[in-house]
């Protein structure tokens, strides 16, 4: 199983980039996995809120191949431990399929093609961040989850 961590804009902040990127090259033991981009919209200036979320949409749909088992990090999503999360990637793991995709959305959320698509949606708190920090720390616990499964100390109950 392949896993993709699809999201979209560059991180733009140099500190926060080199924290992802060793998170990235931890993960890479346990698991094949990349974090592929979707480019920012251009002149948004004159587009509303739903047509940025459409326009997007469009853009993270032209990406999915249709095996993948889609899953949107989203407020409105299931929340799990950081023991739960692990379980439940294992799960999704022993289902077979060949790409299993995290999403971060735009500034606006999805598009409603893109929720449609969606397998789950997985929230990681309660609280609001900054989606550069969500990269962050989704990249922290993915790593922690396979730490978990592997029994390794990384994890500390």
């Amino acid at each position: 199983m392949k896993i993709v961590f699809l999201v979209v804009g560059k991180t733009t902040d140099g500190l926060l980039d080199q924290l992802i990127s060793q998170y990235v090259s931890r993960i890479k033991h346990y698991a094949s996995f990349e974090i592929a981009v979707v480019p920012e919209l251009k002149n948004t200036k004159a587009l509303s809120q739903m047509q940025q979320k459409e326009k997007e949409g469009e853009a993270l749909l032209n990406f999915f191949q249709p095996s993948d088992f889609v899953i949107l990090l989203d407020e409105g999503g299931r929340q799990y431990t950081s023991e739960q999360f692990a379980t439940h990637l294992q799960k999704i793991g022993m289902m077979g399929h060949k790409r299993v995709v995290f999403v971060i959305g735009g500034p606006y959320g999805f598009s409603e093609k893109v929720y449609k698509t969606a397998h789950e949606k997985a929230s990681l708190s309660l609280m609001t961040f900054p989606h550069q920090l969500v990269r962050l720390i989704f990249v922290e616990q993915l790593y922690r989850a396979f730490t978990i499964l592997h029994g390794e100390p990384y994890h500390h109950p």
